[in-house]
């Protein structure tokens, strides 16, 4: 998973309209076309993936909406956090963690 950069460029499934901050993007194979705009994932952080910070993680979980792809070859994540949410669940220095999500 990949830090996103704030969320005031328009979004691939809600354009311009304001979704607050707790939001992610897709890859290209969860997005699946739009069909996952709107979903909501509970989002653990499990562990690093980098030298950077070693346990980044701060424990619990976070809910995100889907309200935007995350197009291939640029995103090297499943879910690209919004900085709100990935600071909820994780150092920020780390960057790039490991997680669970469900649906």
């Amino acid at each position: 998973m990949n830090l996103r950069t704030p969320h005031f460029a328009a979004s691939a499934c809600y354009g311009n309209q304001d979704e607050g901050t707790m939001i992610a993007a897709a890859s290209d194979a969860m997005y699946a076309n739009g069909a996952a705009c709107g979903q909501m994932y509970k989002i653990s952080c499990t562990g690093a993936t980098n030298q950077g910070v070693p346990q980044p993680c701060k424990g619990g979980s976070v809910t995100v909406k889907i309200v935007d792809r995350c197009p291939s070859p640029g995103c090297q994540a499943t879910i690209d956090l919004s900085q709100e949410a990935f600071s909820a669940i994780a150092d920020l220095n780390a960057g790039k963690i490991q997680i669970e999500y469900n649906r």
